[in-house]
């Protein structure tokens, strides 16, 4: 088999989500299949994180522009690869390409209302991006590849396709995220008797973060401890005007905000946090939560969409749109000793029903299915 896999921002420096998703995949499927012929299609970027090996070929093709980059450059490469099969990584496709698709639907938020509060450009031009080429895919798409039951379900529901058609597939989380305990880290001076609350929080409004700041000002008017909140790359003044709004001014001075945070440095971020607040509206899967829980942190998320899913029925699941539940769970665990050992024990247990190698092999079964069907038809 000639596999293409699209992954074009794999080479940016700062990484989000899918962009890890993708590099793990292929990382694992070079270790493990040394049959198939690879074709990894990218970007130019400064970060070099798959070199080629006698059967995995990375393939540079130029452009920054995505929806060009996608519909244009993409299927142009793959062609003259003359690829059999062509996998793409990020929720769209190109609309005019011969080559048999598999599509990795991380989620159909785009089919969903948009908040109006949202004004990232990226992210509303991404979202309408998404709106005009997904229904245009669908039938070309020999499988989509979702990361969840409730995404599964939910891609069944809303685009009318069989569960035949959408298969699930867990992501997982790298090894390296596992307890850490280095005072000589750049994070050390965040430590704290056990440490900070942190949050990955964004202005996209599904991350809740307006919802997730008023928890904690709640949180520092009752706790006794008062642990300061670790933020990462959150616009200041987005946060300025979710301060100014909810009359939160107490937070301020708690707030640490350190910018981006590199994924290599993450598994000290968690292991020194006393909690990890994962309180997003929707999710589609959820890596961070796994990332906190295999480093011994306990994790405070939703108990909306995929969220119980991953973390388990037993993890400490809040009302996302109750600040005032986020904010007991956070003093239940900074008062009661036994239940915050209880959920460091039931993250460390949780994490081991997923793994990347076990991502890899699910993908790598589609991939023959998808072949075998190609050839006889």
């Amino acid at each position: 088999m000639r596999i293409g896999i699209e992954a074009q921002r794999i080479f940016r420096k700062n990484k989000h989500g899918m962009d890890y998703v993708v590099l793990q995949e292929i990382l694992e499927l070079q270790k493990m299949d040394r049959h198939n012929e690879y074709f990894v299609f990218v970007a130019p970027g400064p970060d070099v994180c798959v070199t080629d090996t006698p059967n995995v070929h990375v393939i540079l093709v130029p452009g920054t522009f995505y929806p060009l980059w996608e519909q244009w450059a993409l299927p142009r490469a793959a062609a003259e690869a003359r690829v059999e099969l062509l996998h793409c990584t990020s929720n769209t496709a190109p609309i005019w390409c011969d080559i048999p698709l598999v599509l990795t639907l991380h989620d159909i938020i785009f089919l969903e209302p948009r908040d109006k509060r949202n004004r990232s450009l990226y992210q509303n031009m991404g979202w309408l991006y998404r709106r005009l080429v997904v229904p245009r895919i669908l039938k070309k798409c020999r499988r989509i590849i979702t990361v969840s039951e409730f995404e599964q379900g939910n891609i069944v529901k809303k685009l009318g396709l069989t569960r035949q058609q959408v298969v699930m597939i867990y992501n997982g989380y790298n090894e390296w995220f596992r307890p850490m305990n280095d005072p000589d880290c750049i994070f050390a001076k965040y430590m704290a008797e056990r440490g900070y609350l942190f949050f990955l929080g964004n202005t996209d409004p599904k991350k809740n973060t307006e919802r997730t700041l008023i928890a904690y000002s709640k949180y520092l008017e009752r706790s006794t401890v008062k642990r300061k909140l670790l933020m990462a790359d959150l616009d200041r003044q987005y946060l300025d005007d979710i301060i100014s709004r909810n009359h939160i001014e107490n937070i301020r001075p708690c707030l640490e905000m350190p910018g981006y945070i590199a994924n290599t440095d993450l598994p000290y971020v968690y292991s020194a946090a006393f909690a990890f607040l994962y309180t997003s509206l929707r999710e589609s899967f959820g890596i961070p939560l796994l990332e906190a829980m295999a480093c011994g942190t306990p994790v405070v998320t939703s108990n909306t969409s995929s969220m119980p899913e991953i973390a388990g029925q037993e993890a400490i699941l809040v009302n996302p749109e109750s600040a005032d539940d986020i904010c007991n769970q956070l003093l239940r665990l900074e008062t009661d000793e036994a239940f915050y050992q209880q959920q460091v024990q039931l993250g460390l247990n949780r994490v081991k029903l997923f793994s990347w190698k076990f991502t890899a092999e699910q993908l790598l079964s589609l991939y023959n299915a998808v072949y075998r069907e190609i050839k006889n038809s």
